[in-house]
């Protein structure tokens, strides 16, 4: 290339074989991945179920801009769509696509249309109807317009939801709930009427709100759509990715979520549809960028905030079905539920990817195994520190790695998954409620730390238990000492680590060698910080960098900077000398800034 031409941005970051194409190879892998269910024709584009319950008499299609997988084409099949028709990515797709499909899963009792309310949706779709109807099919159509971000006046339509419009709403995750309502009444064998008319009923009793902190990726640029802070907040997105009215400063996520609730409950009581006896079906929808463990955390809290406000919740529903690409946020959908149903959103489904809600049954949670203390029973539970030492070391050690987290994160995110510094926040909390001993924090660590450097601090703690103790620092040093090693020999017991392998051991071994050879607290601290910082030279063989060779060569591991700080600290509460003071702390042992 010359040196005068410079590349633009990449426009490939989604993985998508041919761009062109791309609407239409998921078409062909959605058929091919589910055979038995779903059928494709390719011009013009449509999908199909390939099965249909045998009650049904009226078919259900729908259809959108693509982008919002699994909605609609993972929904055909038995309890769900008979027909789907994918536009272009946040494009309506044709008349001529909703035409064709309509006609050919046309049932006996005609065809009722699902249409999102936007514009291009609402005029190919009241085309599509408009060409059905003159072909002698009995055609009705609900039109879906949940969001209440966009909340507004009529737009001057006929208001019979055939087109036109009733509000400013856009149509969004509701449809989720809608189309599995319709489904099941479909499969008993509801006529066309009676299933426009609870479809305009489910539509009149949802509400939904969704929020962002990350705009999709655009497929044209392979760029953010729009760019946000990381303390800002888009509140009232769509699922085409469009902004909200303006920008704001992100709240802690249970007062957004309450702020949120407050909003769709207040929305359903200005629709005439106030949540009763009955209780509200919930979607906690994902945008395509939030993760599961995000999603159900979410369910949770909404599940304890409405419970407070003695709304109960019936039946839900947690994932991603409404998705805008990959945009990281999420969408809360009530829906005011009227007799029956909740049974509905029960019923069985046999598609790719609408499942049925669950019934009525209260979830089985329980704070703990039968018969299991809350403090857990690991080697360390019951133990007794021999004074304050050790409750002073937790104390001190706490706050060196508190100043460190974000050291540790960012090491940790160098040689792996960069979960350490959360790791060991978590077991000098569980710690604390314990008492903040140093027992306690053994049995924390052993107790109710996962991953590797959990259980093993917990077996180091352990071992320093009985020697940490106010008194002679020159005798007190050789306990340490031999608490140390047997901590080290522990943690190669157990791991299988050698000194030489990129782990806390390389700072553990050389404390324990300075204290073997008659040396003192500081002394050991000086050779643990050593060993720490001369970790950023070695190549992982055990723990979290083994699988990146020499990638993480440069910086040291987050681990042996957290064993040097724990020496450390021993080395301050136990010797209280201006030399112990003045050893360094885990951030400079981290970000490589210790003077002198």
């Amino acid at each position: 290339m010359a040196d005068d031409v410079h590349p633009g941005p990449r426009t490939d970051t989604h993985f998508l074989p041919d761009a062109a194409s791309a609407v239409a190879d998921a078409a062909r892998g959605l058929a091919m991945a589910h055979p038995a269910d779903v059928g494709v024709v390719l011009d013009p584009l449509h999908l199909y179920a390939r099965r249909r319950a045998p009650g049904r008499q009226v078919a259900l299609v729908s259809g959108g801009g693509a982008g919002h997988e699994p909605l609609h084409a993972g929904f055909l099949g038995p309890g769900g769509l008979d027909a789907a028709c994918p536009g272009l990515v946040f494009t309506s797709p044709h008349h001529r696509q909703v035409h064709e499909a309509a006609r050919g899963a046309a049932g006996p009792g005609g065809v009722l249309l699902v249409v999102k309310n936007y514009t291009g949706d609402v005029i190919c779709f009241a085309i599509a109807a408009e060409r059905l109807r003159a072909e002698g099919v009995a055609v009705e159509t609900v039109l879906v317009d949940d969001d209440l971000a966009t909340e507004g006046s009529p737009d001057g339509g006929d208001g019979d939801g055939d087109g036109g419009g009733a509000s400013q709403r856009r149509g969004t995750a509701a449809t989720v709930l809608l189309e599995k309502v319709l489904g099941a009444a479909a499969d008993r064998g509801d006529d066309l009427a009676a299933l426009a008319s609870l479809g305009r009923d489910v539509v009149s009793r949802a509400r939904s709100l969704a929020v962002a902190s990350r705009a999709q990726t655009s497929t044209a640029t392979g760029q953010p759509a729009f760019e946000l802070g990381p303390d800002e907040l888009e509140r009232g997105v769509g699922i085409h990715g469009e902004r909200a009215a303006s920008t704001t400063a992100r709240p802690p996520t249970r007062e957004l979520v309450a702020g949120m609730l407050v909003e769709l409950l207040e929305g359903l009581e200005a629709a005439g549809a106030p949540v009763d006896d009955e209780g509200v079906a919930l979607l906690v929808n994902g945008l395509g960028g939030t993760t599961s463990l995000e999603l159900h955390a979410l369910r949770a809290l909404v599940g304890d905030l409405l419970a407070e406000r003695g709304v109960r919740v019936a039946t839900s529903l947690v994932g991603t079905y409404t998705a805008a690409l990959d945009m990281r946020g999420f969408s809360l959908t009530l829906l005011a539920l009227r007799p029956g149903w909740a049974e509905l959103l029960a019923a069985p489904t046999a598609t790719p990817s609408l499942p049925a809600l669950p019934g009525e049954e209260a979830p089985r949670i329980r704070e703990r195994v039968d018969g299991a203390s809350s403090g857990g029973d690991g080697p360390a539970a019951h133990a007794q520190d021999p004074d304050d030492a050790g409750a002073a070391v937790v104390d001190a050690w706490a706050q060196a790695l508190d100043a460190a987290h974000e050291d540790l994160t960012r090491l940790d995110q160098l040689a792996g998954d960069g979960d350490f510094g959360d790791n060991v926040a978590s077991g000098l909390a569980h710690a604390q409620r314990r008492g903040g001993t140093l027992s306690g924090a053994a049995g924390a660590f052993l107790d109710e730390v996962g991953g590797s450097s959990g259980p093993l601090l917990g077996l180091l703690l352990t071992e320093l238990v009985p020697a940490v103790r106010r008194g002679d620092p020159s005798q007190v040093a050789g306990d340490v000492g031999a608490a140390l090693r047997s901590g080290a020999q522990a943690v190669t017991r157990v791991g299988g680590a050698q000194v030489g392998d990129r782990t806390f051991l390389d700072a553990l071994v050389p404390a324990a060698d300075a204290l073997d050879a008659g040396g003192s607290l500081v002394d050991a601290a000086r050779a643990a910080v050593d060993g720490a910082l001369g970790t950023a030279q070695l190549v992982g063989r055990r723990g979290r960098s083994r699988y990146l060779g020499d990638r993480a060569v440069g910086a040291p591991d987050p681990g042996a900077v957290a064993v040097a700080a724990l020496v450390v600290v021993v080395a301050q509460v136990l010797e209280e000398s201006p030399q112990a003071q003045a050893l360094p702390s885990p951030s400079q042992v981290a970000s490589g800034t210790i003077e002198g």
